[in-house]
């Protein structure tokens, strides 16, 4: 299953407990689709990539600008101007070629969600608005795909991991946007790499953590908050009547 150059790379994860290579076997069987590849989805992209997982889909519209440089960090300034999935993927390809890369050049919209993360395991959150969040939100739902959710802003996030099904879906919390309020470049890199572990928990057969809680975090003081959520039983999306 495991080639020796993967057994070598793969060392420091194969000696964890109850990972091994039966672990590192199903990161490079599963698939991984990560929508936006700003701040959080470029720090989860390249944890993802460099854990092993074996198919990892990156999609967005944008481009490189300055701006995004002090959080984005598969960017350099020599990158400026050009499509960020295509740069992505030229780095993230150079960091492990074992990995299959597809980038995917798109705005998500409710007509293509479905299409985009089809065959997936799992759905990383690198998104910057809460519109198209709650857009892959749903269709995580109607494909019965796990959807881990991360938000930053300044120097604080949150973090929830959503099982459909069997946990609150991302309207039910109705998260609201921030837009404007800046971030420091290191909040999102601390937000992602928590997705990245609970993507990489859920994706070798381990219950994650923040299925049902809602995490944050406080740069400010440096605290942790772990916080239960409930269903909302008339939720549009996931409630037992909706459609």
């Amino acid at each position: 299953m495991l080639d020796q150059s993967e057994l070598l790379r793969y060392n420091r994860q194969l000696i964890i407990p109850d990972f091994g290579e039966e672990g590192q076997g199903k990161l490079k069987d599963s698939r991984a689709v990560i929508v936006g590849v700003g701040g959080l989805g470029c720090a989860s992209a390249t944890y993802l990539a460099a854990a092993g997982v074996g198919h990892i889909t990156i999609v967005d519209f944008d481009t490189v600008e300055l701006t995004d440089l002090n959080r984005q960090i598969l960017y350099g300034e020599e990158d400026i101007g050009k499509k960020k999935v295509i740069v992505a993927k030229r780095k993230l390809s150079r960091l492990n070629s074992k990995v299959e890369i597809t980038p995917v050049l798109a705005k998500i919209t409710e007509e293509n969600a479905l299409s985009l993360i089809d065959g997936a395991q799992v759905v990383v959150d690198g998104l910057d608005n809460s519109a198209t969040r709650l857009v892959v939100n749903s269709a995580c739902v109607k494909q019965k795909i796990a959807y881990i959710y991360g938000g930053v802003s300044r120097l604080r996030g949150m973090v929830t991991t959503i099982i459909p099904g069997q946990t609150p879906c991302l309207a039910c919390l109705r998260p609201e946007g921030a837009g404007g309020l800046g971030v420091l470049g290191v909040t999102p890199a601390i937000i992602a790499s928590l997705q990245a572990l609970e993507a990489i928990k859920l994706l070798i057969g381990r219950s994650p953590a923040l299925a049902g809680k809602l995490l944050l975090f406080n740069g400010d003081d440096m605290k942790f908050q772990l916080l239960e959520i409930r269903r909302n039983e008339s939720c549009p999306v996931c409630s037992p009547t909706s459609s």
